[in-house]
């Protein structure tokens, strides 16, 4: 399950905004620095003040969520995403998620670099089902150069038909990123999954600071950036407002922030035993109540609009 904000930001009436209540030991003072930041893109959010977006009553938050939703988008617009995996399986990293890990017995057998009329014949499907973004995600630490070559004609091949382009493809260079850049890609995917602190029991084969890195390299190349992360790894509530403060925080917000529900995949570690707390006792769906009360999605909204 994923919930992902994008930016085909359409000016909308204004938010009427009256002051938070938020019901913490925050005093005036802060209350009004949050208040001020609701509706508005900017990059100095504190973390308490973030935490305090997951303190406000339910309704309170789906209202400012939804009003700032509408004063920068059409409400009832919705993007339409195809994901291709254009190579499966073999991953060396350690992702405790990911069944396509090398490290896991998940039956996920390691495949080739998909042939490129294979995934031109993908977007086209995709495209008639209505998706006008393709995403191609490779099971990569990051791209070799003959590698990356055989993707940049994919890119094109997809650009060509009118579809936005979105790759995921792990770590890149700065060389990298530019020559993906120069392919025409729009947007680069590289989740940074979780907050920094709570990062390292989920991964331990490349840093909190190597995914930052390579934001920054996409960053610099010109291409959008798509990043988010995962509920329900086990993950607090404070390392859900961490990593959310990360994102809000950054010199430019992410055009894309996908937010991720887990999917439990026997044979890898987060298999069974590691639903987040606290978990609401509502008949919903657990996947979209956690999402929605517990987890980040409204609250991205707001500090990220």
């Amino acid at each position: 399950m994923t919930l992902t904000w994008d930016a085909a930001k359409k000016p909308r009436a204004a938010l009427e905004i009256r002051k938070l209540e938020v019901p913490n030991d925050m005093d005036d003072a802060h209350v009004d620095g949050l208040t001020a930041r609701i509706g508005t893109v900017r990059s100095d959010w504190t973390l308490a003040q973030v935490e305090a977006l997951f303190d406000l009553p339910f309704n309170d938050l789906l209202y400012y969520a939804q009003g700032v939703h509408r004063s920068h988008f059409d409400p009832n617009a919705v993007q339409m995403s195809t994901l291709l995996s254009i190579k499966t399986g073999g991953c060396p990293e350690d992702c405790a998620y990911c069944p396509q890990s090398v490290r896991f017995q998940t039956g996920v057998d390691a495949e080739p670099l998909m042939a490129l009329e294979d995934v031109l014949e993908k977007a086209r499907i995709a495209q008639s089902h209505g998706a006008t973004r393709f995403c191609m995600g490779a099971a990569y630490r990051g791209p070799k150069q003959s590698q990356l070559e055989q993707i940049a004609a994919m890119i094109r091949g997809v650009r060509a038909l009118g579809l936005e382009t979105c790759a995921t493809l792990g770590l890149l260079t700065q060389d990298q990123a530019e020559q993906l850049a120069d392919a025409g890609l729009d947007y680069y995917n590289h989740n940074l999954d979780t907050s920094r602190e709570y990062y390292a029991r989920i991964i331990h084969t490349r840093s909190y600071d190597d995914r930052l890195e390579t934001l920054r390299h996409v960053r610099a190349a010109g291409m959008k950036v798509c990043c988010g992360g995962i509920v329900g790894m086990g993950e607090t509530r404070h390392d859900r407002a961490g990593f959310l403060h990360t994102l809000a925080t950054l010199p430019v917000h992410p055009e894309s922030v996908p937010i991720n529900q887990l999917v439990r995949v026997a044979g890898t570690p987060l298999a069974e035993g590691c639903a987040s707390k606290p978990m609401s006792v509502f008949s919903w769906p657990v996947g979209a109540w956690n999402l929605v009360n517990h987890g980040p999605a409204p609250t991205t909204r707001i500090a990220l609009p």
